[in-house]
């Protein structure tokens, strides 16, 4: 199609309200946060200029590394844990079977259920004491596993992310369906007559042809990591003692449960350079091995 300035000027219209949305509800906060980042403000009292105290005091501040930590632990949660359980799945719907929609609707229940409702039951498997999984245990004769889950600093990040996993895994289900149903018939035909079934059709066929989906949502899956905080605030609030903090946590006690509005935006900025870098790495890596 011969995009003309006349035509050039019509898209440009239709997109204009997104556009507007997009401007005001995330470019001019970022813009904000970043001004305050700056200064020294309580949301009361004056501002006060403190250039780049702010980020000097965060980055020397061991709970936020903490943070970041668990944060990259959320990370390869999403990318080798929600991916991989979201493409098989997603392999296992893409087939005739008798109750099709049935299964596909189970699987995306997760999705849909409210995070604070996924915390509070999740939270009650783990429950130390008459939780479902130390009960579970208990009945199998295995009393010396038993313990405190979410308040363990072992099995605390692992508990969550074995939750995140569950909730989100059918988002990219989702998608990867969308994507292997617009494999043409043809191609796959013609991979059989050649010999490609199975595993073999799998790894030269198929997953080549998803390459810019996997991209997709791996870009989505670290934005998602990095972002995470409902769930863990309702399960530990980031206890005990800092264990399971995020960054999102940590911001959010610097500006709202601190005051400190000038230091919870600067947190939020570098949240956003940590997704922007590590989004920046594994674009290069993945050019690389293509």
């Amino acid at each position: 199609m011969l995009v003309t300035r006349r035509t050039g000027w019509i898209v440009f219209l239709g997109m204009l309200p997104a556009l507007v949305i997009y401007i005001g509800i995330a470019l001019i906060p970022i813009g904000m946060s970043l001004f305050y980042s700056f200064f020294n403000w309580d949301g009361l009292s004056p501002m006060r200029y403190v250039g780049l105290d702010n980020f000097i005091t965060i980055l020397k501040d061991m709970v936020f590394w903490t943070g970041v930590k668990n944060n990259l632990f959320m990370l390869l949660t999403g990318v080798f844990g929600q991916l991989p359980l979201g493409l098989l799945f997603a392999l296992l719907l893409n087939r005739s079977l008798r109750g099709l929609k049935l299964y596909r609707s189970m699987l995306f229940v997760p999705v849909v259920i409210s995070t604070a409702i996924v915390s509070l039951t999740w939270g009650m498997v783990y429950r130390h004491e008459a939780g479902l999984l130390n009960s579970i245990l208990l009945m199998l004769g295995l009393d010396s596993w038993i313990q405190d889950w979410l308040g363990s600093p072992t099995f605390g990040m692992p508990s969550i992310s074995l939750t995140y996993i569950w909730q989100n895994y059918g988002f990219y289900m989702v998608i990867f369906l969308a994507a292997l149903q617009n494999i043409p018939e043809e191609i796959k035909e013609a991979a059989v007559m050649d010999g490609a079934t199975g595993w073999k059709q799998f790894w030269h066929l198929t997953l080549p042809m998803l390459k810019e989906t996997i991209w997709v949502t791996v870009v989505f899956a670290i934005s998602n990591s990095f972002r995470v905080f409902d769930l863990i605030f309702v399960m530990t609030a980031g206890g005990p003692a800092h264990n399971t903090d995020v960054m999102t946590i940590y911001m959010y006690n610097s500006a709202f449960q601190n005051m400190s509005f000038g230091y919870g935006s600067a947190v939020s900025i570098l949240i956003l350079l940590f997704s922007l870098i590590v989004i920046y790495a594994a674009n290069l890596i993945t050019r690389r091995s293509s």
